[in-house]
């Protein structure tokens, strides 16, 4: 009977420290930002989309050496999930300029070849509005996940690439890319030249 006591006694008293597990890797809520979508076209640019009212449009003025090659240089930016996405637009003059034009927008996205994860391609056409390009979704921790470009294939040059002002992990991420996505997509459908 005291050995059952004691056992008793032994048993009721460890329970009575926590047990202390470890809790898994958490990431920080995100509040997405709600926003209308709206007409943006500006006075120094050949072009109009819709994109929502949580962005600003803020026109890039200096770009390396000096001036951007083309006003219509801006970006678009989100502050509530600390993004931005550059724009940049450019004349084309002749054929030659419009395959060097091509040409950087898949170098561009090939910078990312060696870490991203994969790398889908669709094709953007929408004749009505004589807009076509390309749209590169990249996996992985890159510095731009979303890229593309948009031409009448004559004389009209667009290019769009998002960035985060952050360290790119993809996992936390992800859920921000895939947000902006919808948006980035209705851009895209959106889109006109002037």
């Amino acid at each position: 009977m005291r050995y059952f006591i004691l056992i008793l006694t032994i048993i009721v008293t460890s329970c009575n420290d926590p047990i202390f597990v470890p809790k898994p890797r958490m990431y920080p809520r995100v509040d997405f930002p709600q926003g209308t979508m709206v007409r943006v076209q500006q006075d120094y640019c050949k072009l109009s989309f819709e994109f929502p009212d949580y962005s600003t449009t803020v026109r890039d003025s200096f770009f390396f050496d000096g001036q951007p090659a083309d006003p219509c240089w801006f970006d678009l930016r989100i502050p509530a999930l600390n993004a931005e996405i550059h724009c940049s637009y450019t004349a084309i003059d002749d054929k030659t300029k419009f395959d060097d034009l091509i040409s950087d927008a898949f170098k561009l996205a090939g910078k990312h070849n060696t870490k991203a994860n994969y790398r889908k391609e669709s094709l953007i056409e929408n004749k009505v509005e004589k807009v076509y390009g390309l749209l590169f979704n990249i996996e992985g921790p890159v510095a731009t996940p979303i890229q593309f470009y948009l031409t009448d294939s004559t004389s009209n040059f667009f290019r769009g690439s998002l960035y985060f002002n952050d360290k790119v992990d993809p996992d936390s991420t992800k859920v921000l890319v895939d947000f902006l996505s919808k948006d980035i997509n209705h851009m895209i459908e959106t889109f006109t030249w002037r």
